[in-house]
Parts: C-alpha cells; structure tokens; sequence
C-alpha cells in the first residue's frame, strides 16, 4: 500500500486576501479584458501566463478546480470537460491521428468501447481489443504505429485491475502514451504516480458524488494540458466541451468530502460482498483475498480509503438479474439506474446497459454474464440493515 494525504490536494487551492469566502467563487465571465492589445495576442499564442481569454479555453473557476485535481494526482496540471466522455475522446484524439494505432483493454465501458471500435476506426486510427492484464498479449498486439494503450485502473464491470507500472514499461517500449481512466477509484489508486502518462476520469461520478451534473477531467504533465487547449491544434479547444463555472465550483466543494465518501463506500462494499459470499451468492469484489487481482491491487493502491464501492454478483440470466434489481427498488435498497458513485446505491446489468456496446462475443471473452449484476454501493449509515433487506429480496424469488 502507498501512503496518501488528501489534505494536500484539499488545501491546494486557495482564496486571494481580497476574496476572504470560504467557499471558492464563481466566475459566469465567457470572455475576459485585456489592458494591452499585445497580451491579448500573446494569450492566443499562449505565451501570457495568468491571463484569461475565453471560457472555452480557461475560467478563474475552472482553474480553481483543475489545481485541486492536479494536487490529488500529483500532475502539474489539468483540465475539466463538460463529461467524462468529452475528457476521454479529447484525449485520445489529442494522441491518435490518421494511421495511428491503439492498444486499449477490452473491459473498458461500452461508450469507450464504442468511440474506439466505431468512431475512431472511421478516422482511419487502428485499434486492438486485449485483455490488458495478458502483458503478453498487450506486447503482442503494439505495432510500430501504436501511440497509446488505454486501460482502467479497476475495469467496469469485471472489477479487473491494471498492473500500471507494467503497462508503463509497455508503453515505453513501444514508444506510446499510457491513458488511464480512474473513475472507479479515485484518491484509492493515483495512476499517474504509479506510471501513468495521463489519467483521466468522469467527474460525474465518485468525484462529484451527487449525480446533478456530468464532467470530466484530464490530469497530465503541463506540456500535454497546454497541447489540449491550444488555440490551432487544441481538441479541447476546438471541440469545445467546457465545463460551466457553476458546475466547476460545485464540484470543487464536493471534493473536500471525496476522502471521507471513498472510505464509507468501501467499507459498505466489503460488508456486503462478504455477506453475499457466506449466502451462497458469489461476489466480485478486489477487497476479497479470494480476488484475483487482489494481490495487485494491495500493492499498487493508496493507504486507508479501502477497495472502493463498487461491486457485482452473477445472477446467470438477465431475467434473474432484473427481477432482483426491480425487487431492491421496491423495497428502497436504492435504484436501477446507470451511473456510479452516488451516495444512494444503484444497481444496472452491466451487460445490457453501460456495456451493452461491447458486443457479445467481446462480453462472454472477457468473462461477463448477461446476468452480472453491478453494485455501486452507496454511503447507507445501517448497511447491515441493507443486507438484510437485500437476503429477503433474494429469498421471496428463491434466489437462495
């Protein structure tokens, strides 16, 4: 395990004398003034540091929330999207071009999967689908074109978890960029220190907490930032999926609790694969010495925020799957819904859902059931009490 303060990316950002709130403020400014003509040009150029231009290259408050990520990450910078898609496809279009190649993990979620298999092959950019914890096969499948490998740090929702540092050693070998998507276990792993070129992340999710807006975020060195915003060649630039101050502030304030909801979510988690393991229900969860990426994981993450909130169980069929899950909601375990990181849990069949882009084939390759059930697993104070609301479900559709 790695030690990790929260503190220093919870203090990162601070308030000028002038300002005195305690809380950061918002700037709702889309364009900003110049007292001289050449600073403004200079700022196109992007040659003037401190200066802002235009919401949809930077904001005050942005910026404010994009320190606070960099300090979490331990990157010199970072930018926030309007999602957590926008932060992925800016980035590997920022990597690929026409006649590139990628090397990506094929657990990766279903909107990955599809911007990669579909989108990106109509751009003439080549991609393989491999099992990224196979280094063999992550080996094999590098070309002399291939500039990124793309991976999860745990896999949605096979719970699978990257071995970074060799993925890294991959990487350099090939001459390649390594971007990982965090979004399941924020502040329990920091890619970027274990190796990763950039790390990136939906916001929507663990980091926002709330599920009352979707973002992204990118974290990487400062050279990679300033390339996505740069006014000529920028993808974040020209695509423009920026993140509205408002949104950017409230995101900054709901990090401060981001610690202390990690820590609730992991250990409800690992009460209730536990519980579902001495019922007769198998659980997949990386926190259970019987994991098999277990072992990895305990070295690879960061000290005393657990093993994170997610977690899935097999129910074999989709029909089984959705029976459950309509139960649960009846009974107010929490929602069927799609998303993750909420305070309330919310449960969805990966298969025919968040990852229903991912073709059969692909699904039953890498070891999905059209009846896995994911978990994410929300910060209940009684999860005791949850269980056993969630043994009497399983009971009345004689699941057990």
């Amino acid at each position: 395990m790695n030690k990790f303060d929260p503190a220093a990316a919870i203090n990162a950002v601070q308030q000028t004398s002038a300002e005195r709130g305690i809380n950061p403020s918002i700037n709702d400014s889309a364009t900003f003034t110049f007292e001289k003509g050449q600073t403004m040009t200079d700022t196109f150029h992007g040659e003037a540091t401190g200066s802002y231009l235009y919401s949809r290259n930077w904001n005050p408050s942005a910026t404010s929330l994009c320190r606070a990520l960099a300090a979490m990450e331990g990157t010199e910078a970072a930018w926030v999207t309007g999602s957590g898609m926008a932060a992925i496809t800016c980035t590997l279009l920022q990597c690929l071009q026409n006649g590139d190649h990628c090397v990506a993990s094929m657990t990766v979620y279903g909107g990955t999967f599809a911007f990669l298999n579909n989108y990106c092959r109509r751009l003439g950019i080549d991609v393989t689908f491999v099992d990224s914890t196979d280094f063999e096969e992550v080996k094999a499948a590098c070309k002399p074109n291939t500039k990124v490998i793309y991976t999860e740090t745990m896999s949605n929702p096979l719970l699978r978890i990257s071995n970074i540092g060799k993925l890294r050693e991959i990487a350099d070998k090939a001459g390649a960029k390594l971007i990982v998507d965090n979004t399941f276990s924020p502040m329990i792993f920091s890619p970027y220190k274990l190796g990763a070129h950039i790390v990136v992340y939906s916001m929507t999710k663990f980091i926002n907490g709330k599920n009352d807006c979707v973002a992204g975020a990118i974290c990487a060195d400062q050279a990679f930032i300033d390339s996505l915003v740069d006014v000529n060649n920028g993808t974040a630039m020209l695509l423009g999926p920026v993140l509205d101050s408002y949104r950017a502030t409230s995101i900054l304030k709901n990090l401060y609790t981001l610690h202390v909801r990690m820590q609730q979510h992991s250990r409800n988690a690992m009460y209730l694969a536990e519980k579902f393991n001495e019922i007769g229900i198998k659980a997949t969860y990386p926190g259970l010495p019987t994991h098999i990426d277990h072992k990895i994981m305990v070295e690879e993450m960061n000290e005393g925020f657990g093993f994170g909130g997610m977690l899935a169980i097999d129910l074999i069929t989709a029909e089984r799957a959705n029976a459950l899950m309509e139960l649960m909601q009846k009974k107010g375990i929490g929602f069927l819904a799609v998303s993750l990181g909420y305070f309330r849990t919310l449960f969805s069949c990966s298969g025919k859902s968040t990852s229903s882009e991912v073709p059969d084939e692909i699904q039953h390759k890498m070891g999905m059931s059209e009846g896995l059930l994911r978990y994410s697993v929300g910060l209940d104070h009684d999860i005791a009490h949850t269980f056993e609301v969630i043994k009497e479900c399983l009971k009345e559709l004689k699941f057990i």
